[in-house]
């Protein structure tokens, strides 16, 4: 049996930045912004940030020690391993990052008098030499900064100059020039920091980044990973139809492309139509062998009378891989699996590779693969955002008519079909969000909008057709607007294409009698409804 283990395909020689998550919220934008400006950089909980970690494994050209919601004066608080301040590099500490920093370099950290939340104006107090972190900066007399806040600096670590500060925090920005430390009580990342991205721009320049990480650059270094991890070894490549994994598929057919196999199994939780529409672009588009698998008798059968969003994803998680265990054997057994796990996948599904913010939900091809998995697992799209996949997609020639498609999660309806699931609770949903998405295409609206579905609630309720009751279901629309997936907000339908739409859901679908609209954003949401 193959030893389980993800193949790591980040950059190798680029240079890299480090961001240690102490639970912000926040943390994510830290890495978009960062991404925005050609830096590379990744996210890793404070817990794995040891000694060894940072010299051995990651080897970080810069650090960046994210907010988080504790606090520096609690016993037992989050800390990163001293060994940060000794490898000569910059560190940039935001928030608790900062006073993290300035408590463990000899500073003093003192509880707020009053918690301080949103804009404010940032004064600049050195000149000199804080020209470069502060390059391109104050234009006019202050910056407009983000506070969230409740704990202050009092005292700065010894080396540390005050070179910024608001009204409520008069160590709103410190440095260690000499050794290239900082520290901003503000949140650079959040868009109301107005040059926020500016900012964080420079601290990597200090750091020698010269903002030359694309997506060009990142498919010749993953494909020269692949292609060294991999070896002679054959790969199977599990493809659903969506824009993950078959980017995921083209970039190792790109690498290694007599030793790819691609597998497509249909569970019967696709959108109508879907499973035509995949087989005829992959046999188009690719020259790699397509194995077609129609297996949605088997996982229906399975989730037969599931209710728990949890239980439905490792249940299809677990279904999938027996399905691709059939293929492969067929197949002569290869020795790597290709899935299109993306990195918002890993963050809601295991808080940065196991970091102290909260488990959101279960991925089926991220925490729902089984422990003894016979397969290598080829994650080449792990470190990247949705947006990033898609130019990714662009350099690998993938059609672009398909990159625009809509994202659709990997456990299908399942997810959009709350409660338990049948073969008629399906074709209901199927057909309720054919007519959604055919209502914004004809509208102009597709392009729009980052994602958009129907859901089908475990609820019925009385309603009057004709001169009859009616007893059937609920029927909820969603759509959202976002540029990764990590944040999202609902998106503006005007009333009249609701109440169009709604009519035609309800007169065309039988099974359906009223329809809702969710205008939750992300957070508190999340986009899926499980």
């Amino acid at each position: 049996m193959a030893k389980r283990g993800n193949i790591d395909l980040g950059p190798n020689a680029r240079k890299r930045l480090l961001i240690v998550d102490f639970g912000s919220q926040l943390t994510q934008l830290i890495a978009r912004r960062l991404r925005e400006v050609g830096v590379y950089c990744e996210i890793h909980p404070y817990q794995n940030v040891t000694p060894s970690f940072l010299t051995e494994k990651f080897k970080p050209d810069a650090v960046i020690l994210s907010g988080g919601p504790a606090s520096v004066c609690d016993p037992g608080r989050p800390e990163v391993s001293r060994a940060v301040y000794k490898l000569g590099i910059p560190v940039l500490g935001i928030c608790y990052g900062q006073q993290l920093m300035a408590a463990q370099l000899g500073g003093t950290v003192e509880r707020g008098s009053r918690r301080e939340f949103g804009r404010s104006a940032l004064a600049r107090k050195e000149i000199s030499r804080s020209a470069s972190i502060f390059s391109d900066l104050f234009q006019s007399e202050a910056e407009t900064v983000w506070m969230s806040h409740g704990d202050n600096v009092a005292e700065a670590p010894p080396g540390f100059r005050v070179i910024a500060a608001t009204e409520n925090a008069p160590m709103a920005a410190v440095a260690d020039f000499d050794r290239d430390f900082y520290g901003v009580q503000f949140h650079p990342e959040a868009h109301h920091t107005i040059n926020g991205t500016v900012f964080l721009k420079n601290f990597a320049a200090i750091a020698g980044f010269e903002g030359d990480w694309t997506m060009s650059s990142y498919k010749d270094e993953a494909i020269e990973s692949i292609r060294r991890k991999v070896g002679k070894g054959r790969v199977i490549c599990a493809v659903s139809g969506g824009v993950d994994s078959t980017v995921a598929a083209a970039l190792v057919q790109s690498a290694i492309a007599d030793q790819v196999a691609c597998v497509f199994v249909d569970n019967g939780l696709l959108r109508k139509g879907e499973a035509e529409s995949i087989v005829a672009l992959f046999r188009e588009h690719f020259d790699a062998p397509l194995v077609f698998v129609d297996a949605s008798a088997r996982f229906l059968h399975r989730l037969k009378g599931v209710s728990d969003p949890e239980r439905k994803r490792r249940i299809i998680g677990a279904t999938f891989i027996d399905e691709f265990m059939r293929a492969a054997h067929e197949l002569d057994m290869p020795e790597f699996l290709v899935q299109g796990t993306l990195y918002p996948d890993v963050i809601e599904s295991v808080s940065p590779a196991g970091g102290p913010s909260a488990t959101i939900k279960t991925h089926h091809n991220v925490g729902g693969l089984p422990d003894d998995l016979e397969f290598k697992l080829v994650e080449p799209l792990r470190a990247l955002f949705k947006d990033e996949v898609r130019a990714l997609g662009r350099e690998l020639g993938v059609p672009e008519d398909f990159l625009a498609r809509h994202p659709f999660p990997g456990p299908g309806l399942a997810v959009r079909c709350l409660g338990t699931i049948t073969k008629r609770k399906l074709e209901i949903l199927r057909k309720a969000d054919e007519i959604l998405l055919e209502q914004i295409k004809r509208h102009g609206l597709y392009n729009d909008i980052w994602q958009a579905f129907a859901v089908l609630l475990p609820v019925r309720t009385v309603g009057v057709m004709g001169d009859g009751r009616t007893y059937d279901n609920v029927c909820v629309l969603r759509a959202v607007t976002s540029v990764d997936g990590m944040t999202a907000d609902y998106y503006r339908f005007g009333h009249e294409f609701l109440a169009e739409t709604s009519n035609k859901i309800v007169n065309e679908v039988k099974g359906i009698n009223r329809v809702t609209y969710d205008i939750t954003s992300k957070p508190p949401g999340t986009i899926e409804w499980e």
